[in-house]
């Protein structure tokens, strides 16, 4: 059956409910909430592992810069891209600013300046989730019509995907979308891109583009933004995480549904959350494979872009929040008992 409207619900986002289930039931969760700062080795890492890739690949044949940017460069700048969410859920370091540096820093590989403006629009989506004028997750419905149900449509969505958010920005009229941080990070990634042209060449640099663009769109990996919160089963459940082989590669970002519940919690102890409370998240739809979700999004007809939950109740969440339920429930906690 062909959609043509989104899936509209009357209740609240359900993580917040979850959050405050689960650490009333196991509140040794608590102790998982933190930073790591040993994530700035990752990020130096995948930084210096792209680059030097660009390096090898400057004078070498076109196919095998195609080839390099598929089976290698994506995964990197997907690394990456994990790393940037690390920071902007503040994981790192207790400084802020400390955070933004090291999301750029991550950033400089993937070409496009995205690291600061994806912290002004992340965290919105997960105060927001569901609320079409504030949650840049959620397509156009444009975009849904354009796209339709069709594999040509679908896959063009995919090879497209960073304009297609885009053209999102313009519907988040209450999001400010610049500011100082954004313009540096703009003169940031301009000054490394004409760096890398300059000294490598143009083979360099399309590895680098190509990267990063095969790490958010028309490959397997791809699917991690099917994955995450559009409906592929017939509960209406707005939320699934990815529990296959890929998240040692992609630093535990397929633990989506756990991220939602305690996003104060970093990357590395994600897993511990199922661990420990398994009767909340094995109950629910997950998925295995991002290359089997990626075939079907694409030849699947019941899949579109209309896949989505929407609900128009913000409920009483300030414009301003910061989306840590998790470490705000802790707080409370600390204070009654003191």
């Amino acid at each position: 059956m062909k959609r043509t409207d989104f899936v509209y619900s009357e209740e609240s986002e359900p993580h917040r409910i979850r959050t405050k289930k689960i650490l009333k039931q196991f509140p040794q969760l608590r102790k998982l909430i933190g930073k790591n700062p040993n994530t700035i080795w990752a990020i130096i890492g995948l930084v210096t592992f792209q680059v030097v890739m660009a390096w090898f690949l400057r004078d070498q044949s076109w196919w095998l810069v195609v080839g390099a940017a598929y089976l290698l460069g994506a995964f990197a700048d997907h690394a990456l891209f994990v790393m940037i969410h690390e920071c902007t859920h503040q994981l790192l370091f207790k400084n802020r600013n400390a955070n933004r540096w090291a999301s750029m820093f991550a950033n400089l590989p993937q070409i496009l300046p995205s690291a600061i403006s994806f912290e002004k629009y992340h965290i919105k989506h997960h105060s927001f989730q569901g609320i079409h004028e504030l949650d840049a997750d959620l397509p156009n419905r444009w975009e849904a019509k354009l796209i339709s149900n069709s594999f040509v449509g679908k896959a063009i969505w995919l090879l497209f995907f960073p304009v297609f958010q885009l053209f999102r920005l313009s519907r988040l009229r209450e999001i400010h979308p610049i500011d100082g941080w954004i313009i540096t990070n703009f003169v940031i990634q301009v000054a490394f891109t004409t760096a890398i042209w300059y000294f490598m060449g143009w083979h360099s640099l399309t590895f680098l583009l190509l990267s990063f663009s095969f790490s958010v769109g028309l490959h397997p990996l791809g699917a991690r933004w099917i994955q995450e919160h559009y409906l592929t089963h017939s509960a209406e459940q707005e939320t699934y995480s990815y529990y296959g082989n890929l998240n040692v590669v992609a630093f535990n970002v397929g633990f989506h549904n756990e991220h939602h519940d305690f996003p104060s919690i970093p990357w590395n102890k994600l897993p511990e959350i199922k661990k420990t409370a398994p009767e909340y998240y094995e109950t629910l739809h997950y998925h295995t494979s991002w290359t089997k979700l990626f075939f079907r999004f694409l030849f699947d007809r019941e899949i579109s872009l209309f896949n989505r939950i929407l609900r128009k109740d913000r409920g009483r969440v300030a414009i301003t929040d910061v989306s840590k339920p998790d470490a705000e429930l802790t707080m409370q906690t600390k204070e009654a008992v003191a």
